[in-house]
């Protein structure tokens, strides 16, 4: 019995072992033929976009007069409200009148005083007119009141632009608003004494409705937009290109719209900018001259716009933009593309897409150039107005 159940030992253990390696088979024959791997991918569709550029600036005041005296004396008064709005016209400054209304009286005295002395002239005159006939009076007499009587009208005349003058002269006393708007503080306290035209200002005045925004854009870019909109790839019209919002520094959009005014015809030599200036209301006083912002003017319309998403674009060792696409074969494919701004998550590209072809957004780490994919579509919503950024200016865009 012991030598039968020792020669069963080597039967059961052959048993296990072939067992053992056809469970193996089996595994291996599992594992041997995957499946393809499930990407998500956007298909490629050209957009109308409406393209406009982010552009730094500052907020400038849309006039700006500094308030000086014309004439000496001594401050006796300061009639307005340190940081007020102010109108034109209103009294500010009252400076001292006395002399200058005592110049004043004393031109209006010579002026009565030359205004008699013509009179009696004129009338002397008229009279030798008479007697030159009947030989009364010579004629040379005659002709020396002639001329007597035209110098006192000239003096006349004389004492009437000096009477003006200094009745221009009382005038300045009374220092007004040249414009309206907000006036600052006061650099001049009463009884201080002022000279005409002196370098110190005694105020400053800002007209802040409306208000300037003074941008400035890359001439490297304003020579592209205008070469694109020569060749018909960027659709323009002039009333759009006008149209300028407003980005405060908080991020939030201002309420109103502005419109742009001029582009400088000069380069900064320093910065390579070109100065762009807008204009826009100010009815509640909320921007300030100086105040940070960012402006979104539009630049045109480019009818075939090329988006992906940012996520899908990669960089090779080289340093160029690459995508994964699937081919019609399902396999998956490297593809160089040129991009240009980035449009909110999306990214516009400038060429190596075209309509129609799908680019893997999700599932990149799991695929490899040459390998079969399930592609899965995955919906893209409509885009609105987006913020994005190029490598020089900001972008925005509105694909309908």
């Amino acid at each position: 019995m012991i030598l039968n159940k020792m020669r069963l030992i080597p039967v059961v253990m052959l048993t296990c072992l072939l067992l053992g390696g056809c469970q193996q088979e089996t595994k291996k024959a599992g594992m041997a033929a995957p499946g393809p791997v499930e990407v998500d991918v956007v298909t490629v569709t050209p957009q109308v976009a409406e393209l406009a550029v982010e552009l730094p600036g500052r907020t400038a005041a849309f006039r700006v007069a500094e308030v000086r005296p014309q004439v000496n004396g001594i401050i006796k008064q300061r009639l307005f409200v340190e940081g007020s709005e102010v109108s034109a016209g209103q009294l500010l400054y009252q400076i001292d009148p006395a002399v200058y209304q005592a110049k004043v009286d004393s031109a209006e005295a010579a002026l009565a005083r030359a205004r008699a002395v013509e009179h009696s002239t004129q009338l002397k005159a008229e009279r030798y007119k008479v007697l030159v006939k009947t030989k009364a009076v010579s004629e040379l007499d005659q002709i020396e009141i002639e001329a007597t009587w035209k110098q006192a009208v000239a003096d006349v005349a004389s004492a009437e632009a000096a009477l003006n003058s200094a009745r221009i002269d009382l005038n300045y006393t009374r220092v007004t608003a040249p414009i309206s708007g907000r006036i600052g503080k006061t650099m001049i306290s009463e009884g201080a004494l002022v000279t005409a035209q002196q370098s110190t200002a005694l105020a400053t005045i800002q007209q802040l409705d409306p208000l300037y925004v003074d941008v400035t854009q890359s001439s490297m870019e304003l020579l592209k937009l205008k070469k694109d909109l020569s060749s018909g790839a960027v659709a323009g019209d002039t009333a759009m290109r006008r149209e300028v919002a407003i980005i405060l520094e908080d991020g939030s959009q201002y309420g109103e719209t502005g419109s742009l005014e001029f582009s400088d015809v000069t380069v900064d030599q320093t910065t390579g900018g070109i100065t762009l200036r807008a204009i826009v209301a100010n009815p509640r006083g909320e921007l300030l001259p100086g105040m940070f912002v960012r402006a979104n003017i539009v630049s045109g319309m480019k009818a075939d716009a090329i988006l992906v998403p940012a996520l899908s674009v990669s960089r090779n060792v080289k340093g160029q933009a690459v995508v994964m696409v699937v081919n019609d074969e399902s396999n998956v494919e490297v593809r160089i593309i040129e991009s240009g701004r980035n449009i909110g998550d999306k990214v516009m590209v400038n060429s190596g897409l075209k309509g129609g072809e799908k680019v893997i957004v999700a599932g990149l780490q799991k695929v490899k150039p040459g390998v079969a994919v399930h592609a899965i579509e995955r919906e893209t919503p409509v885009v609105g107005m987006v913020t994005g950024q190029t490598e020089e200016t900001q972008a925005v865009a509105k694909v309908e």
